[in-house]
């Protein structure tokens, strides 16, 4: 109920109050550092048809890709000289590395070998839900964290926007990856018709998981998807239910992602409380991001060098690798 309440709340002071709260919440758990995940999309193929997705296997209009190791090598190369704590490689639940006869989980599982080698940096996959065998390679292979969003905790809705997924089979991998020794990133999305209490009931939910980064993203409506005429809400909205898992999740990490509104959305999600900076993209590779493909990335915004006046204003500062690796150690060791 306690939730539920601060989710509704709209008055301009109430919403500032709530804010200021989370932000020395932040402020006890984490001072004014920030951490920065660096990401690679490496592939835009997948094998799901979610009716809230640009990538979703039956829309024609995106330009697919699958990134050649050599490109992501040096994708992660630039993002670590430039001094991301992270590198988050992103992909769909491409058919090739869900099909273990071809090699290509093989080749999944020596990138990530091989983005350790020469950069040193965590690593974040996202395969969707993979066999258990899969997710054992890739956490032998050194990947520490495992994103996987179940968009909502509704399950009725849930079918609605990953048709023909189990609800539960996703849910499971998350449970199979923490026995596994990887940190769990999970994600709720809004704006795509959930009530207050579906988004409260999600933060039960994740609570129970112990999710190491908890995140919200905005529903963005993409061309040639079911959903391409749905409302956009406010990013307001967002910026107070990412307060609310501040308040839920205190030593969490919680990004603010540039995948949404790019730079200029940036001191808002900042100000509610997020402590990660996610999706630093590098100019020139051609990568696409996920709510929108092209939003600030050839124009180098989406770098180091594009967010650093933005912490400035906020009174923050990028963290270093040793600040982040102290972060995860000690979560692991929690659960180890």
């Amino acid at each position: 109920a306690d939730t539920v309440q601060l989710l509704s709340l709209e008055r301009e002071d109430d919403l500032e109050m709530l804010f200021e709260t989370a932000r020395k919440i932040r402020k006890a758990n984490f001072g004014s550092k920030i951490f920065t995940y660096g990401f690679a999309y490496k592939s835009t193929f997948c094998r799901n048809d979610c009716t809230f997705c640009y990538f979703r296997r039956s829309n024609k209009r995106p330009q697919r890709y699958r990134k050649k190791t050599q490109d992501v090598l040096d994708i992660a190369r630039y993002l670590s000289k430039e001094g991301v704590n992270l590198m988050d490689l992103t992909m769909g639940e491409d058919p090739r590395f869900h099909d273990s006869k071809n090699g290509e989980l093989d080749a999944l599982v020596q990138l990530v070998k091989d983005i350790k080698a020469v950069t040193d940096l965590p690593v974040m996959i996202s395969p969707g839900v993979v066999p258990d065998e899969a997710l054992a390679m890739l956490a032998a292979a050194g990947v520490t964290w495992y994103a996987c969003y179940q968009e909502t905790h509704n399950p009725a809705l849930f079918k609605t926007l990953r048709t023909g997924q189990p609800y539960e089979e996703r849910l499971e991998k998350k449970r199979v990856a923490r026995k596994l020794g990887l940190l769990i990133e999970e994600g709720i999305l809004s704006g795509i018709g959930e009530s207050l209490s579906d988004i409260a009931h999600s933060i039960q939910v994740m609570r129970a998981l112990d999710v190491d980064q908890v995140r919200v993203m905005k529903f963005v409506p993409q061309p040639g998807t079911p959903m391409a005429t749905h409302a956009e809400e406010a990013s307001l909205r967002e910026c107070l239910i990412i307060a609310v898992l501040r308040l839920s999740f205190p030593d969490r990490l919680i990004p603010a992602s540039l995948d949404v509104d790019g730079l200029a959305g940036l001191k808002m999600r900042l100000n509610a409380g997020a402590n990660v900076i996610t999706s630093l993209v590098p100019p020139e590779y051609g990568l696409s991001g996920v709510a929108h493909s092209e939003l600030d990335i050839e124009n180098a915004n989406r770098t180091m060098t594009g967010i650093r006046p933005i912490l400035d204003v906020c009174h923050l500062s990028a963290a270093k690798r040793e600040d982040y690796l102290a972060w995860v150690r000690a979560r692991q060791t929690v659960f180890s």
